[in-house]
Parts: C-alpha cells; structure tokens; sequence
C-alpha cells in the first residue's frame, strides 16, 4: 500500500496524496541559451515527461521563463527552476511564473533570505523541494557522521524541512539522493517514517544508460514496491528523453503508470530459435518507444523465439509472435491467429497494435 503524504500543485501536476507518480527529467542545454532550452523542454513535453527541470545560475537566465511557459502552452506539464546560492533568482523565478523551485535552504544565505522565498512562494502557491543528495551535504554533518550516511542525508532533509517551516512554508517535496542505492534506500526508508512530505526518488550521478537503469530500478523500484515515493528521476548520463522512458519502464513494471504504456516481454533465445529474434525486438521496442500509448491502458506484446516459449509462456499478451523457421506464428492472447514470414513480423506486429488504438 502506498504510504499517504501531503498533496502539492505543481502547475498542471498534482504530486503526493492519491496523484499518479509523476516522472521528471532535466534539460542540460546552456541556460542563456533562450532556443536550445526551448527546444528540450519542449521534446520532453512532448516525451510525455511530467516535470522539466532547467538550472538557473542567475536572473539574467530566469528572464526566460515565460517564453519557456509558451513554448509548452496546452501541455500537462510542469517547469521546475534549479536555483543553488543566489536567493534572487529563485525571487525572479517566482515572479515570472515558475511552476516550483528546487533549493537547499541551508546554501541560499541566512534565515531573512530563506524567508524571503518561502515568503514569496507561498503568495503564489509555488511549491518548493528540497533537495539534499550525498555530494553536497553540510559540512557540520559529514564531520557528524564520517560520510553521507543515510542518517545523514535524514537529518539534513529534516532540518532544511524544518528551516522553511518556520516560516509558515509547508508545501514542500524532498529527495535523499545518493549515488549508492543502499544508502539511498535507507535514507529515503528512514524519512518517509518521519515526514508526511511528498519524495522525489532517484539515484543521483547513476551513470551512463546500461548502469543508470541497473542501479536506479533496483533504487527507485524497490522503494516504489514499498509504497514509497511520489515523483521519481532516473538520471542517466545520455539523451535526456532516456531518462522518461526509463521513468515510464519503472512504473509500468511494477503497475503504477496509469496513462497507459506499452510491455514488452521476450524471450532470451536459444538453439531452438531460427528467426533473428534479437534484431526482431529491438525494433519492435524502438517502435513502442515512438507510439503513443492508449489512455490507462496497458498493452502487452510478447516477441519469442519458438512455439516452446511463445503462446503458452506469453499467453497473456494482447498481440506477439512465436518463430519458427524463416517465419513467425501470429497470436492474440494465446490463440494463434497467422504465419507471418521473417522480414514481415515487424510491420505486421505494429499493424496490429494500431488496429487496438482505433
């Protein structure tokens, strides 16, 4: 069961409470660039990506906000502001519309300055995260602790909570990343028992594609499987749409994507496979990757290698194929339907699926 916490609006997206889990992305194009920015933001929007981060390292760069407001115009989908050290940009944010503010109380100057933006946030119903991760925690509390511990990383999470609070601030989402999924479980385990907050979950600096996935399914999906966590981020050092069809991956898997999304199960081959069954579902999971899913609904597409693994272990797929020699047996749950030959069973298999989208 999903542990409850405190609902927050953030523009178009509701997160905690009983709002779907969110995904978020981050651009990484020059931030006084006004047109790549655009252009980023925009392709997540599209990607389906819920929430857009973008850093903002000065005012001059947050002038850019409205025009990045209208380039996703109509769009569900939100725009975060990342504002570290200089608590006038994140004032300048807040006037121009942003949808949230991502900060560190504790990096932003003395308490008239946190107050000043919790202030001038909470006039304008922007919601703000704090965002506590294993490279930058205090000093005070690395000498405390030896190394950003996952008691650590809670102990700062709760006093930065505690420190916009105290100015009557209160709609606030955390994250306790750290590049460590043990200790990151644990953090974030540790803080849910202790605040009712909203969690952005995620494994921060997790690596290139194949090691992000690893490291943040096992992070992000075991918390997730807990009923933990309310908003996730799969860093990846790659595309940054990567990361939203990781997000959307990690969901689907464990049933939490409720805007409908695509599952592709495959079988690892072996001798008895005569199709080139790898080549096969790369394709078909490129294809998917591009198709947008129907509404709260997930389809289930099975590409496997014989008659042994094919109707009978996928028999629950909406549409697959099971190869044979030079050829593949079309099914639809279970039942088989067709023979298609080799160099057909992709655009046959994408047919069908479009037939479910009408």
């Amino acid at each position: 069961m999903r542990k409850f916490t405190r609902k927050i609006t953030v523009g178009p997206v509701e997160i905690g409470g009983d709002a779907p889990i969110s995904v978020q992305s981050m651009i990484t194009a020059d931030p006084h660039d006004r047109e790549a920015c655009a252009r980023d933001i925009v392709r997540l929007a599209e990607a389906g990506c819920d929430l857009v981060r973008f850093t903002l390292p000065d005012c001059e760069s947050a002038e850019n906000i409205p025009y990045y407001k209208e380039a996703i115009k109509g769009k569900s989908t939100a725009l975060v502001a990342d504002v570290h050290f200089d608590y006038r940009v994140a004032l300048r944010a807040s006037q121009l519309g942003i949808d949230k503010i991502r900060i560190n109380p504790g990096n932003i100057g003395d308490e008239s300055r946190v107050k000043a933006v919790a202030d001038a946030c909470r006039e304008r119903h922007i919601p703000i995260r704090i965002g506590v991760n294993s490279g930058s925690l205090e000093k005070g509390l690395l000498e405390k602790y030896g190394a950003p511990t996952a008691d650590a990383l809670t102990e700062s999470a709760l006093k930065e909570i505690e420190a916009l609070q105290r100015f009557d601030f209160n709609d606030i989402a955390v994250s306790v990343k750290s590049s460590d999924v043990v200790t990151m479980i644990e953090a974030y385990r540790k803080l849910s028992s202790l605040t009712d907050c909203p969690l952005h979950l995620g494994v921060t600096e997790a690596g290139t594609l194949k090691k992000s996935l690893i490291k943040s399914s096992i992070g992000i999906g075991t918390l997730l499987s807990e009923g933990i966590g309310d908003t996730i981020r799969v860093s990846i050092t790659d595309d940054v749409i990567e990361e939203v069809i990781a997000g959307r991956e990690i969901l689907s898997s464990l049933g939490l994507y409720k805007r409908g999304s695509f599952d592709l199960t495959s079988c690892p081959t072996c001798g008895r496979t005569k199709i080139n069954l790898v080549d096969i579902a790369k394709k078909v999971e490129s294809a998917l990757e591009a198709i947008p899913p129907i509404e709260n609904r997930k389809i289930r597409v099975a590409v496997m290698g014989c008659v042994v693994n094919g109707p009978g272990e996928a028999r629950e797929a909406d549409v697959g194929i099971a190869g044979g020699v030079g050829e593949a047996l079309l099914f639809k749950k279970g039942v088989p339907v067709a023979k298609v030959p080799e160099e057909k069973i992709v655009e046959v298999l994408l047919e069908e699926i479009e037939k479910m989208r009408t």
